[in-house]
């Protein structure tokens, strides 16, 4: 028996602090060694919950949206708008999707692409770019989602090289679930 989807829907301001907390603990999953333990030690539960609740208030060119269960409350987010990245032809973004740690491997990543492509379509986009850190493991939960390796480059996070890949969508449609395992 598969397990219900969780809910996806825009974010309101009192989501904020699950938001921050989804967050944080995405990053401290998954970046240790990975990006400087400054910048996760940075992240502060107070510091988060501010910048998503300015990011949902602001109601401007990026939406957030939350992937809610009925029992644990917000246990995934994305944020996404129009494309930062012009010059490689994709309209839309993808600028944030993290998912509890805890919720791993039961479709919330794929709820919230989804729900993310559906409110990108309804606002008149046609494509999605996705950057991802190079060594992040989401990068191949992105090519099962049908986004293909478009580009590559180098940022800096806290002075430090991080070097991203890019994934594209033409068409805004997640790929089907293969039945192969």
């Amino acid at each position: 028996m598969s397990e219900p989807a969780p809910a996806i829907r825009p974010a309101r301001t009192e989501d904020a602090a699950q938001i921050a907390r989804v967050y944080i603990e995405s990053w401290h999953d998954t970046y240790p060694g990975v990006v400087p333990s400054a910048l996760l030690c940075a992240m502060t539960p107070k510091g988060q919950e501010a910048r998503w609740q300015a990011a949902i208030r602001a109601r401007g060119r990026e939406a957030v949206f939350v992937a809610e269960d009925q029992l644990h409350g917000v246990i995934g987010m994305t944020s996404f708008g129009p494309s930062r990245d012009g010059g490689l032809g994709f309209d839309g973004e993808i600028y944030t999707l993290y998912v509890d740690p805890a919720f791993f491997g039961h479709g919330v990543g794929r709820a919230l692409i989804a729900g993310a492509f559906k409110e990108l379509r309804r606002r008149g986009f046609s494509s999605c770019l996705i950057w991802a850190h190079a060594k992040n493991p989401a990068r191949f939960f992105y090519e099962r989602m049908g986004g293909r390796l478009i580009a590559e480059r180098t940022t800096r996070l806290m002075g430090e090289p991080a070097p991203e890949a890019g994934f594209g969508w033409r068409r805004l449609a997640v790929a089907e679930r293969s039945t192969a395992r």
